[in-house]
């Protein structure tokens, strides 16, 4: 049950940085972060960029239509309705799991040892197996998820629906919302990401766009 004592911190998203649109990328689906570069889902390919000066870094040709994870060694790239092991280093996809959605996912993250995949029209979000695909347990929202993360121990999701979009940190357990950032009108997010400091990546759809949001302490 939702603790009555928390208040739910509500303000608006603070976007520090836009890069893009970046060139020959009509959508950006997922997004990650490896510690050096920016990886983001671009249809038929992923793609890399250096976070200072937006310059692209890495393509690799592999289907990238929604949410990417990284664990430290290896990207995760959900494909259609499949989520993919890549090496980075030769872009050989190495293993494949069925993604929870049966196609209808959408962000993706690593955390705790497992892979938090987003169910985006059916407003879930799904700890799973990385090695079977095989839910662990599910969250339930009340919006469009997009976008997952964790943040130093807080689990967030990115929203999209009706042209509007937030960030939101909520408690893993019971679903409930404890903040939520407003993007400004007309901007969404399709993609989320943690940089470890004090920046979310967030994907920006067919506006060819990731744009960096400050995170609030």
């Amino acid at each position: 049950m939702p603790n009555e004592d928390r208040v739910m911190k509500h303000s608006a998203a603070e976007i520090i940085q836009e890069y893009g649109p970046l060139p020959g990328v009509e959508q950006v689906g997922g997004v990650t972060y490896d510690g050096r570069h920016v990886w983001f889902a671009a249809g038929d390919t992923l793609r890399a960029f250096d976070p200072a000066d937006g310059e692209q870094v890495r393509a690799i040709d592999v289907a990238a239509h929604a949410g990417t994870a990284f664990d430290g060694e290896h990207l995760f790239q959900i494909a259609e309705d499949r989520i993919q092991k890549i090496d980075p280093g030769t872009g050989k996809v190495l293993a494949t799991i069925p993604a929870p959605g049966g196609g209808g996912d959408s962000g993706l993250t690593w955390a705790e040892g497992t892979l938090w995949v987003g169910q985006y029209r059916d407003r879930k979000i799904h700890q799973i197996d990385p090695q079977t695909g095989a839910i662990l347990r599910t969250i339930e929202s009340n919006r469009f998820v997009t976008g997952v993360t964790w943040a130093d121990g807080a689990l967030w999701h990115a929203t999209w629906e009706n042209d509007e979009s937030d960030l939101r940190r909520i408690d893993a357990q019971t679903g409930e919302v404890l903040e939520k950032l407003d993007m400004p009108s007309g901007i969404g997010v399709s993609g989320l990401e943690y940089d470890g400091t004090d920046r979310f990546f967030c994907g920006g759809g067919k506006s060819g766009k990731v744009r960096a949001v400050r995170r609030p302490r």
